[in-house]
């Protein structure tokens, strides 16, 4: 089994049943996507390029989608956390509940659209 399937059937409730539909949503919405487990993470890779990671905080209680990405994401401002960070962003669930399934599916297909931009310009 993979890695990153491991990581996500690992979890306790409620991250299990919120990462698994994650995982369908991502599956059933991008292309060509292959799920890998880096830096003890589930990442998303379209091709050689990283679209987008699953990070559950059991600490915290929530689990980020997070995107790194040069793709224009000013559309989604108001959903998307940066914590001060310069080039993640992240769509931030504390409950299967606030799953915006349309933003993240919109997300999905803009960052997806061009994966050959990297993740990170200047």
């Amino acid at each position: 089994m993979n890695p990153a399937e491991v990581y996500i059937l690992n979890k306790p409730e409620p991250f299990k049943t919120m990462l698994l539909h994650l995982q369908i949503l991502v599956e059933s919405t991008v292309k060509n996507v292959e799920l890998k487990y880096k830096w003890n993470i589930p990442v998303y890779y379209v091709g050689k390029k990283p679209i987008c990671y699953f990070n559950a905080s059991l600490k915290k209680g929530f689990v980020d989608v997070a995107f790194w990405t040069s793709a224009d994401l000013s559309k989604f401002k108001d959903q998307l956390i940066t914590e001060n960070r310069k080039v993640v962003k992240s769509l931030r669930y504390y409950s299967f509940k606030e799953i915006d399934e349309k933003v993240l599916i919109e997300l999905l297909q803009l960052v997806s659209k061009s994966p050959e931009q990297g993740f990170y310009t200047k």
